[in-house]
């Protein structure tokens, strides 16, 4: 139901391993998909994958730092030079708006589509439409900071056969005809509605993303009924307490018992110092996390893609495009 690609991992700086932080979220719901934050040189990102910025439907910003936004300016403006003609929603606070504004007036940034903005503090619901509802969720960073719930709804439907074969209708045309939705006047004048044999199959999925964060647990109400958390882990418990209150991030260790203490049944940390990114680094990241957390977990990397499905099964798939 839903596909998550990491397009950035890296907490503050990039590095030669790391991009800063941008993530794109993708929904069985059709072509359009989503960004949460834009990192700088997101758009670089996107070259190596099978994602348009025509499709792009919104994006998310969890709040004002660099690390999170500064992609935005080069994305929006490459968007424009390729043509895209749909308004582009804008979900952030509204110093992006003006930052925005800004950049586009002094480097005479002519957009050839609307952006709508909106005030990611106006409102409890910052999106919905049919099937997709976005929330947002304060946390406690050092700059005003959300997370966000993305909550899926799909309807599938099948021909019931097995109340049409109790009615006297084999298998032909007529049931072709009701598969379709048309209604059916029957040689012995029986009127079949197409709805009346219809069995309905919904499914439902929520992903909870968190922007920059010390307290995990102001994101409990958001993950209830969730079946995948994806947040922040810059550094281990030891390393956030040297560093001291200063940085207001999240240990993994502290997300780990969160996870585990909300029965969160997926976990995909991610913004990791540049401390951490080498091999003994991430497996002391993901040690410290199997301490408090049993369910399924990943250590997102740059380009890294997962999938979840209907049933809540969290598994890495291929995202790349072919070289």
């Amino acid at each position: 139901m839903f596909k998550l690609t990491f397009l950035g991992t890296s907490s503050g700086v990039p590095t030669r391993y790391r991009n800063v932080t941008s993530l794109a979220v993708q929904t069985t719901l059709g072509r359009d998909w989503w960004m949460v934050d834009c990192g700088e040189a997101t758009q670089h990102r996107l070259q190596r994958l099978p994602l348009s910025v025509h499709d792009l439907a919104g994006i998310c910003i969890t709040h004002v730092h660099g690390d999170h936004s500064y992609g935005l300016p080069g994305l929006l403006a490459s968007a424009s030079m390729t043509g895209r003609k749909r308004p582009l929603l804008i979900i952030a606070p509204p110093a992006i708006r003006a930052w925005l504004d800004a950049t586009l007036l002094h480097t005479e940034l002519f957009l050839t589509y609307p952006l709508i903005h909106i005030d990611v503090n106006s409102a409890h619901v910052v999106h919905q439409e049919a099937g997709l509802t976005i929330t947002q969720h304060p946390l406690s960073h050092r700059a005003a900071s959300v997370g966000f719930r993305f909550a899926l709804e799909t309807h599938k439907w099948k021909l019931d056969k097995a109340a049409l074969l109790a009615q006297g209708v084999p298998s032909g045309p007529v049931w072709g005809q009701l598969q379709t939705g048309q209604d059916v006047l029957l040689d012995d004048g029986r009127q079949l509605r197409s709805a009346d044999f219809r069995i309905t199959k919904t499914d439902r999925a929520a992903i909870v993303v968190g922007g920059d964060n010390d307290t995990p647990a102001l994101l409990q109400e958001a993950c209830q009924g969730a079946q995948l958390l994806v947040h922040e882990a810059t550094y281990t418990e030891a390393m956030l307490q040297k560093a001291g209150p200063g940085p207001t991030h999240s240990s993994v260790q502290r997300v780990a018992r969160f996870a585990a203490s909300c029965g969160m049944p997926n976990l995909i940390l991610t913004h990791f110092s540049a401390r951490y990114h080498h091999r003994d680094g991430m497996a002391e990241l993901e040690a410290e996390a199997r301490l408090d957390y049993a369910g399924t977990l990943f250590l997102a990397n740059d380009f890294d893609s997962y999938a979840l499905d209907a049933t809540g099964v969290l598994s890495k798939v291929d995202a790349r495009k072919p070289d």
